[in-house]
């Protein structure tokens, strides 16, 4: 098998993983979406967020409930609209990913009844990730980078929150380990840093990757070869690498066009480009 297409199905099968639709087609997302909405509506209300220790916890004595508080925003999946809820804490500083990039972050899931279920500190491709973090993140930015004394680093400033995902932006009627189908998702995170994933080291970031501008980059498959672009090599499929399409030298396929007829030499066959 061509290692080229062997690195590419690889990559693609990582993605699908995350964002296949449920094979499940009997069972009612809409009806299932309207549900999350009313037990997440009805969390916020008995809910606060502790600012002495960071922590949500059940209202007791009058504390002020996260109704207020959190924000939301309409996220359209297989042709269903969901609310996606966040609090911000900290926006940040530096840039914000896209949802096709990669982000260092420091993270703990929990479900409604408090069930931790995940937390780590680590670097994530936002390609590989739920629905839910994927439209979440772009909200917020990462941070800056301190040096110490002792060489030592930590970063400041950063992207800090706390996203309230509904199942069917997160792992809809599915198991996931200990969390149960039809979960809604809470994570507590910090955006320590972000960068420009390029997933098949093409020298086009994977975001210049979404040809149609639709905000997605699994539909986008210039040769038709059933490889998306961003885990494609060879774009156009005229068997030259798309990174050795950089004919000015520059770092960057997309700027070079030979013919002139405004299509940039690695979407585009008929560039007449030779092989070195």
């Amino acid at each position: 098998m061509n290692i080229k297409y062997f690195i590419s199905l690889l990559i693609l099968a990582s993605v699908l993983l995350s964002c296949s639709k449920d094979d499940n087609k009997e069972f009612d997302h809409v009806a299932q979406a309207i549900l999350d909405d009313e037990a997440l509506i009805k969390y916020f209300s008995t809910h606060y967020l502790d600012n002495s220790d960071g922590i949500i916890k059940t209202i007791k004595n009058g504390q002020t409930p996260l109704t207020n508080q959190v924000s939301s925003k309409v996220v359209i999946k297989n042709d269903i609209s969901y609310k996606l809820y966040y609090l911000v804490q900290n926006v940040g500083v530096t840039k914000s990913p896209t949802r096709v990039d990669s982000v260092y972050v420091k993270y703990s899931g929990i479900l409604l009844d408090s069930t931790a279920f995940d937390n780590g500190k680590t670097w994530f491709s936002l390609n590989n990730l739920v629905e839910g973090w994927r439209s979440a993140f772009p909200l917020f930015k990462g941070g800056t980078v301190k040096i110490n004394p002792d060489e030592s680093f930590e970063f400041e400033n950063y992207g800090k929150g706390i996203i309230f995902i509904p199942s069917g932006l997160g792992y809809q009627n599915r198991n996931q380990g200990i969390i149960p189908e039809n979960s809604p998702l809470i994570f507590y995170f910090d955006l320590y840093d972000v960068n420009e994933s390029d997933d098949d080291n093409d020298l086009v970031q994977n975001w210049k990757e979404d040809i149609n501008v639709d905000g997605e980059v699994l539909d986008d498959d210039t040769d038709g070869d059933k490889i998306p672009n961003f885990a494609d090599t060879d774009d156009d499929g005229d068997g030259i690498l798309t990174r050795d399409e950089d004919i000015n030298g520059d770092g960057d396929p997309t700027n070079d066009d030979s013919n002139g007829n405004g299509i940039p030499n690695y979407l585009d066959k008929t560039d007449k480009i030779k092989k070195s």
